[in-house]
Formats: C-alpha cells, structure tokens, sequence
C-alpha cells in the first residue's frame, strides 16, 4: 500500500481568509509552482484534517472545491490526486481574475507610498523565488 507525505501545508489563525480558502490557495500553489506534480496523492480528509488540527468537514469542503476546479481528481477507493496540467479557466476568466489582484495589490500598495519601480521589482523577486520549485 502507498502511503502519502503530508501535505506541508500551513493556516494562519490571523490570516482573514477563511481556513478552507487556505487550504484550496496553498494546493493550488503548490501544483502550479510543480510542488505537487500530476499523480502525486494527497492525504486523505481524515489525515490533513488531523495534521492541521482542524474540521475534516472544513477538508472536504476545499478538497470539493479543487476537485470541482480541476485541480485534483478523485480515483474510486485510491482517494484523491493531482489531476493532469490542462486550462482551467477560460481566458476571459484568467484575465478577470488578474485584473481583480492587480487592482487589489494597487489599492492596497499606493496608500502605504512605495514608487512603482519598487513594487515591480519586488512582485519580480517573488516570481523568481518561485522559478526553480518550478523547473525542478
């Protein structure tokens, strides 16, 4: 029997987000920055409920929400894995979708006086902080 790693994965109790929003944004990340790879298993409602000391009904319901996303797929009896790399979401969406997080990140940044220069260099260290999990 193949046992899962845990997934390491961490909830800030002071973050606003929700502890399901969490969970669902810390997979997604890890999928897309090639932590998790198409395949890999996660570990089962139960398990990441008791690793985070949390509600499994908090679990199933983000583990619901990538599965319905595309990000996850369900193997009957085997549990939950990595789905394949494909589009989730139409282009129009994407687009959506980043036109919201810039104005977010604008309407949060300009108050606090950073020059422009500064916050583009900074979102460009991020990325690259990124870049090798990704191609490894």
């Amino acid at each position: 029997m193949v046992r899962t790693r845990p997934l390491m994965i961490q909830i800030a109790t002071g973050d606003p987000r929700p502890i399901g929003r969490q969970i669902v944004d810390a997979v997604r990340m890890k999928v897309a920055t090639g932590e998790l790879d198409h395949g890999d298993q996660l570990p089962s409602v139960r398990g990441l409920a008791q690793q985070l000391m949390i509600n499994p009904n908090t679990v199933a319901k983000a583990y619901a929400e990538l599965s319905t996303e595309g990000w996850l797929e369900s193997r009957q009896g085997m549990g939950l894995y990595v789905a394949a790399k494909r589009q989730r979401l139409s282009d129009a969406e994407r687009e959506r979708r980043l036109d919201d997080a810039v104005g977010r990140l604008v309407n949060d940044v300009v108050p606090l006086g950073f020059a422009p220069a500064q916050v583009q260099a900074r979102i460009t260290h991020e990325f690259q902080l990124l870049l090798p999990r990704k191609s490894a």
